[in-house]
């Protein structure tokens, strides 16, 4: 991938290059103010802020003061200033900045687009939804923001095109309507822009950017693919939909007051949907500048979209877990891209690969083959580092190297450096048999675990082996597809294990949009390839997915709240394939979890159209802050008013009516009877009906009851409210093993379903 792929939240320790010693020691901070607090002798609250900052330092300026994503400013401050300003009256937090980092057409096909378009109003609705991505920025040339067709833009938008390096106003268009940039924070910590390296303007240097926003609302471009594979017509999942660029990510990566201030304006700007293939961090939600941005962007009726990470299979490993964001984890598409490896002796092995000569991917002939770790003086020599092959081993050779710490794409520019001709890329452990395509720079092919096993005992048992790599093109119709993919984050979810993450997945793996002409399609430096189309993996992918499907939903139901749009895209979601065998997870081989696809893979056509949907306002929120047991200060910090939790009132995060169900049970003696009671609320949203509920989950010893069993509707909007009671009958395991099971309401149309997932402790 062009970016990285894996999460990291690093706390910025400070920065240097100033004369100074004090203003060395300087880092950034996020300051969180009770605004309701100020005193009456200020006029406005940025005077209050400066000169509650003022009484802290003399020296210290504010880089930004926000309004809507939180009450306060950015600044730089040393150690001590820091601490004298948490003292200062109305001051609720001061919080180290955080960096966040990216987690790096056949999808409308995939997901019934196609056939059902009617379904989705081309009506003026459809037309007026806004997306905002926060990412990389825009490559506006490309064709998949061309604005034919599409009527004058929304009156409800208040944005704007910004100018800077490369980037003029003309830029934007009835398409591609708002771009942005903010650098400050970035700035403050990594120094000035170099803008021989990057534009200090909404223009993506990096395709990311490009890559995210396209897929959520591109036009539709004919003609589409990356040298060829995957050709087609390329579209995003709402292509009437407008696009905002707000770009926070930049070579150094994506820092929190950046992140702050993009959030704050975008409410200010009016979108529709917030789209964020970023993230990081497992921190309370009043410390996570992601979680509290899309907290005041919710309050707004703003739907925000996340990436759940690129840290799996590992349980526990994702982000963006606040349950006012849609966390979206990554699947498969039925599409291939195959590039067969045949042995000297005769036996063959599928991999696949997006390698494309001058102009066509011939084949590679049979050629001397050799293991990188034996090409190598280098202890680390199997993952082909910068500089650790012995050209003299390697000239005229395909080389095997091991996935892992370096890019896929980079270790076939190592092999061709020394000599190589060709790579074969094999997975180990980490990877099993996933297989992510790339736009290697040398013939290559990349093979699963078990085939690369079986490689290496023929390269090491043959004293002459020999290969040939063979380039098949692309191929639709693979199946198991969806399956859920190993890098994709899991849960449970390690802030709150009461609310089930991811909520759902969506295609994140090998997907064709559009891309920078600034960089080639592996992103590295020496790759001189441009590319109007790229295909790259990862939950970053994912994410606009759900955006762009967002967007539809919100164009044929403007009146639906953010929470209701999720129900929907959660309850339709579906867990099995057609021949009703359980989705899969690549990882294991075995049928994927909860934990893993949380409600399901998006349906976005049943969406449209699903019965009941668990809806969710602004206090239930923050009630299940009150069941956290946030302070006052807290939960200030988050709300940006004055809440005080009812201590007459006993409050449960397992009343938050969530369209999924995450159950901790403890083990312990059997004579001990353990039952969790949750409470939820479905409204309709469809026609009047009765709806029956079911039941089905995999462990003898959990009796799940729900109360009433029978729902009747009159008419629409209304709300009915239901009990599920989760009581240990049978002896408790003694392992912590999970189990997991599936609700659902029915009246003969309509199925809403919802995820169990039960964990002892």
């Amino acid at each position: 991938m062009a970016v990285s792929t894996i999460l990291l939240v690093v706390l910025l320790l400070g920065f240097s290059g100033y004369a100074a010693a004090e203003v060395s020691s300087r880092s950034t901070y996020i300051v969180h103010m009770a605004k309701s607090e100020m005193p009456a002798s200020f006029q406005h609250h940025t005077h209050w802020y400066d000169a509650s900052l003022k009484s802290a330092s003399d020296s210290a300026e504010m880089l930004y003061t926000y309004s809507n994503a939180i009450h306060g400013f950015s600044t730089q401050l040393t150690p001590e200033e820091a601490e004298m300003l948490k003292f200062q009256p109305g001051v609720l937090f001061v919080l180290p900045e955080l960096k966040y980092e990216l987690h790096t057409t056949r999808t409308p096909e995939f997901l019934g687009l196609d056939q059902n378009n009617e379904l989705f109003p081309e009506s003026q609705s459809a037309s007026d939804v806004i997306i905002g991505v926060l990412d990389t920025g825009v490559w506006p040339e490309s064709k998949s923001f061309d604005d034919s067709g599409l009527g004058p833009v929304p009156a409800s938008w208040k944005g704007t095109c910004e100018v800077g390096t490369n980037f003029s106003s003309s830029a934007c268009n009835r398409k591609l309507i708002g771009a942005r940039y903010f650098s400050k924070g970035y700035e403050a910590t990594l120094g000035p822009i170099d803008t021989s390296k990057e534009s200090k303007s909404p223009r993506d240097d990096d395709g990311h950017g490009t890559h995210t926003s396209t897929t959520a609302a591109g036009s539709v471009v004919t003609g589409a693919s990356l040298f060829g594979y995957a050709p087609g017509t390329a579209r995003g999942m709402a292509t009437r939909a407008r696009i905002a660029a707000y770009k926070v990510c930049w070579l150094g990566g994506c820092f929190s007051s950046d992140i702050l201030m993009a959030i704050d304006q975008a409410i200010d700007d009016n979108v529709n949907v917030l789209s964020m293939s970023l993230g990081g961090g497992m921190s309370d939600y009043f410390r996570d500048s992601v979680a509290i941005g899309a907290f005041s962007a919710m309050e707004k009726g703003i739907l925000i979209s996340c990436s759940a990470g690129n840290a799996g299979p590992s349980a526990y490993s994702l982000s963006n877990s606040a349950p006012w964001i849609t966390t979206v984890g990554a699947g498969t598409l039925d599409r291939d891209f195959p590039a067969f490896l045949s042995l000297g002796n005769g036996k063959n092995f599928s991999g696949v690969s997006l390698y494309r000569g001058n102009s066509e991917a011939t084949a590679l002939e049979m050629t001397p083959f050799i293991y990188a770790g034996n090409a190598s003086n280098s202890t680390s020599g199997n993952l082909c580092m910068m500089g650790s092959l012995i050209p003299e081993k390697v000239k005229g050779k395909i080389v095997m190297c091991d996935r892992g710490v370096n890019a896929r794409v980079q270790k076939g520019t190592v092999v061709k450096a020394a000599g190589g001709v060709g790579m074969v890329l094999s997975n180990t452990g980490a990877n099993g048999e996933e297989l992510v395509a790339d736009a290697h720079l040398l013939p290559a092919t990349a093979v699963g675990q078990k085939n690369a096993d079986l490689i290496k005992s023929y390269l090491f048992s043959d004293p002459n082996p020999t290969a040939a790599i063979l380039f098949e093109g692309t191929k639709v119709g693979i199946e198991p597809s969806p399956v859920v993919a190993a890098f994709s984050s899991r849960g449970p979810n390690s802030i709150t294990p009461d609310i089930l993450k991811p909520d759902m997945v969506a295609p994140g793996v090998n997907i064709l949009a559009g891309w920078s002409g600034a960089v080639g399609p592996t992103g590295l430096a020496v790759d001189s390839r441009r590319v109007a189309f790229n295909i790259i993996s990862g939950t970053s992918m994912s994410c606009p997915h759900v955006s762009g499907l967002a967007a539809l939903l919100k164009g044929a139901h403007p009146e639906w709240s953010p929470a209701a749009i999720r129900s929907a895209l959660m309850t339709t979601a579906y867990t099995a394939y057609k021949s009703g065998q359980k989705l899969q997870d690549v990882a294991t081989g075995k049928p994927s979890t909860p934990f893993d696809h949380g409600a399901g893979h998006v349906d976005p056509v049943s969406a449209l159209n699903p019965g009941l949907v668990y809806d969710l306002t602004v206090d239930d929120y923050l009630n299940f802050l009150c069941a956290l047991n946030y302070t006052e200060t807290e939960i200030t910090s988050l709300a940006k008013r004055k809440f005080t939790c009812d201590e007459s009132k006993s409050y449960s995060v397992r009343d938050l009516n969530y369209p999924s169900f995450a159950v901790n049970l403890e083990t312990g003696s059997s004579s001990k009877s353990t039952v969790s009671k949750y409470s939820r609320t479905l409204t309709n949203v469809g026609p009047a009906g009765t709806y029956k509920v079911t039941v089905t989950q995999d462990n003898p010893n959990v009796k799940i009851t729900v109360e009433p069993e029978s729902l009747s509707f009159a008419a629409a909007n209304e709300k009915k409210s239901y009990t599920v009671s989760f009581a240990v009958t049978g002896s408790l395991p003694t392992s912590t093993l999970n189990s997991f099971g599936r609700l659902e309401w029915s009246d003969g149309k309509h199925i809403v379903g919802s995820p169990i997932a039960i964990s002892w402790s």
